[in-house]
């Protein structure tokens, strides 16, 4: 995943969004297709170095670009087949590592970070609040099957949107 991060921080400063969304958007939905097609047959999930090294790749690369790794990590996780709550817990944890790593890139090599951002941030953080909280409802309601139909509709949904956008 770290190289996918130094990767997307070289490449990030010189690519443009439009191209970023639409490439982005059609692996994910590849990405999200195939996961579909290995649950609904029952298909053995690649155990092996390359499909989580890529995979974190993938995860890093795009999590530097756009904060996008969601769509990777959920892939990756889904295809572990860890049950719910191990995949939420290991995803803010995956996340909060990544994103202090990534603090320094977006503070003195791209300047995406300034004070003006840290009072936004500051702004939208009851509305975060009030988001984990019916979170944990609804994961709380969920079945095993459910949290991974609705992670993979979402998954796929939000790389529809971004192509769309």
């Amino acid at each position: 995943m770290i190289l996918g991060v130094l990767a997307g921080a070289w490449i990030g400063k010189h690519l443009s969004e439009e191209l970023f969304k639409m490439i982005m958007s059609i692996i994910i939905l590849l990405s999200t297709l195939m996961m579909l097609f290995w649950d609904r047959y029952n298909k053995k999930i690649p155990n092996n170095l390359a499909f989580a090294g890529s995979m974190g790749f993938g995860a890093g690369f795009t999590t530097m670009i756009g904060n996008m790794a969601g769509a990777f990590s959920n892939i990756f996780f889904l295809a572990l087949r860890i049950p719910k709550n191990v995949f939420i817990g290991t995803s803010a944890w995956l996340f909060f590592i990544i994103n202090l790593v990534k603090m320094p890139i977006h503070i003195f090599y791209w300047k995406t970070i300034d004070f003006q951002t840290l009072w936004i941030d500051l702004y939208l953080l009851p509305a975060a609040a009030i988001g984990f909280f019916i979170g944990l409802k609804i994961v709380e309601r969920l079945s095993e099957f459910d949290f991974r139909k609705f992670i993979l509709i979402m998954t796929a949904l939000g790389a529809v949107f971004m192509l769309l956008k």
